[in-house]
């Protein structure tokens, strides 16, 4: 299966407010020190479920660890 971005492509993300995520955003977000792009997968309170497109679930994260959302991919 193909990803829905192509590793080295040019993303950009914008500042997201907390009450506008929703499930299926793809967000940048620290996971154990490093960046990625990655779905929310659930939203349970404050927490957020974050994995890929392709089923795999990475775990659970706070607001705090979402720097913004994906707003535009480069073709």
């Amino acid at each position: 299966m193909k990803g829905k971005i192509d590793s080295g492509q040019l993303c950009t993300v914008a500042p997201v407010k907390v009450e506008d995520l929703e499930k299926g955003d793809i967000v940048l977000c620290k996971v154990n020190g490093n960046d990625y792009l990655h779905l929310i997968k659930a939203i349970q309170g404050k927490r957020y479920q974050i994995g890929n497109n392709i089923g795999r679930i990475n775990g659970w994260i706070t607001f705090h660890s979402i720097y913004g959302r994906l707003v535009k991919v480069a073709p």
